[in-house]
């Protein structure tokens, strides 16, 4: 009875091992594949950006998208986002995408003007228990159309965007947010990062994000 007992707590010990070991890697994996995807936003779209001016980056996160507050290392739901003070993380939500679009697409100066719609459907960033611990990424869905600002009429999509970034854990976390580098800040220039980059008229650009982020912690990968 003893010797059962013993080699099922080993078991279980092993389990939970390999678990961990499991999540961690495949964070580092996502982390590390990402220049690996393949952009959807193709270079005819990217060439005839140059058309357009920005008239607004109008951002929707539908009301029934699940919110967690739950304090797991991977909570199972369409929002996780503890930065702001408990409230409106839906609202808090559309901000930060707003803010980091709006800031990604102010370069579109053209003749045709366009809104730019976007509908969230999962932002994912880290609770506190990740945060003071391991990391892992935020992970951002969301649709994207651009609609001409004069007629309402869909020029392009909508297309499905996948975005992921490297999220700080332990001291990693707490050294970045001493440099003003917040999760909300990083967030914010990780998308204008992708959009200058997708939308840029078919120039050559080199992205300078405001906020200093490492080039292998960034991800600018944009996937089916």
């Amino acid at each position: 009875m003893k010797l059962t007992t013993k080699l099922i707590a080993g078991l279980a010990l092993a389990l939970g091992l390999s678990a961990c070991a499991s999540s961690n890697h495949s964070t580092v994996a996502t982390t590390r594949n990402a220049a690996d995807l393949t952009p959807v936003v193709t270079p005819e779209l990217t060439i005839r950006s140059a058309e357009w001016a920005l008239a607004d980056v109008r951002v929707r996160v539908p009301g029934d998208l699940k919110v967690s507050e739950a304090n797991r290392y991977y909570p199972i739901a369409d929002i996780v986002w503890r930065e702001d003070p408990f409230g409106d993380r839906h609202a808090q939500v559309a901000q930060i995408m707003d803010d980091g679009l709006t800031q990604g697409l102010s370069h579109l100066t053209g003749e045709r003007p366009v809104y730019f719609d976007i509908t969230v459907s999962r932002f994912h960033s880290l609770t506190e228990k990740a945060r003071y611990s391991v990391g892992g990424v935020h992970n951002i869905v969301y649709t994207l159309t651009v609609v001409d600002a004069a007629t309402g009429v869909a020029l392009h999509g909508p297309i499905e965007m996948k975005t992921a970034l490297k999220a700080f854990g332990g001291d990693q976390a707490f050294a970045a947010e001493r440099r003003g580098e917040t999760q909300k800040v990083r967030i914010r220039s990780h998308l204008a990062s992708i959009m200058r980059q997708a939308f840029n008229g078919g120039k050559e650009m080199r992205v300078v994000a405001k906020a200093a982020v490492a080039p292998q912690d960034a991800y600018t990968g944009i996937t089916q």
